[in-house]
Parts: C-alpha cells; structure tokens; sequence
C-alpha cells in the first residue's frame, strides 16, 4: 500500500482537489512504476518557499510548479513502509494540480522526462486521462 501524507497549504486549495484524490494520484503513479508499498509526502507551499528550493537544490532562482526529493534509503526501518521522498507544489504556479502530483511521484519511484526520451511524460499523460475517467469505465478498463 502506498501511505500519503499531505502537508502545507493544501486548505488553500479547497474542493479543487480532495485529499482523497491527492491519494489515489500518489498510488496511481507509484503502482505504474511497479511500486506498490511505501511513504510519500505531499507537500503544498507558497511561491517563497519553492523559491527557495529550488536555488537550494537545483540552482535556479525563482518559483517552480513542482519539485520531487527522492530518499534513496534502500531498506525501511523497523517494518515502516520504505520512504519514498517528497513532493513539493505551489498551487500559484502550477497549471494542473493533478499533473504536478503525478509528475513528482513518477520521479520519485526513479523516471526521469529529461533522460527517457519521452517516456516518463507518455506515462504521466496516460495515468492523467485514465485517472479522469469516470469511475465506471475506469473499472471497467482495469479489468477483473
């Protein structure tokens, strides 16, 4: 099972984005990489705080939609789910909380859009339409 913790400003986002969706996304693109068990922290933050990020761990100045930091621990402790990363948004900047979501989630289980020839952002559109289906015919692709 993929455990999901939504931190921050996520109140401003309002009905927009349910925390229960914010969940199923995280799990979504987790269990597409063939992840099936883990911790992940969503976090939403204010365009100061990805700022200051993104100098911090990228170098580059200025707001940014999403920011993944992967834990490279390779084994859990004490039967805690294995430690996944964190993912950072800020809604002001970001087009499509959905989108973000998956995107950060899909690095942290180990894609990478700017070294897969496209296949990360293949994943990432196809998880996006699949996860905007209604419930019926996403059932109803998911098989039995």
């Amino acid at each position: 099972m993929i455990e999901v913790e939504v931190l921050g400003e996520e109140r401003r986002i309002g009905d927009a984005l349910p925390e229960a969706r914010v969940r199923r996304l995280c799990a979504l693109a987790a269990v597409s990489a063939g992840v099936e068990e883990g911790h992940v922290a969503i976090e939403f933050v204010d365009a100061e705080r990805i700022a200051q990020l993104n100098v911090e761990h990228r170098g580059k100045s200025g707001p940014t939609d999403v920011l993944s930091f992967p834990v490279d621990e390779a084994t859990p402790m004490d039967g805690a789910p294995s430690e996944l990363g964190d993912v950072v948004i800020c809604p002001e900047y970001t087009e499509d909380l959905c989108e973000a979501i998956v995107h950060g989630v899909l690095h942290l289980v180990g894609m990478d859009h700017e070294r897969d020839d496209g296949e990360m952002l293949a994943v990432q559109a196809e998880l996006l339409r699949w996860e905007s289906l209604p419930a019926s015919r996403a059932a109803l692709r998911a098989g039995p």
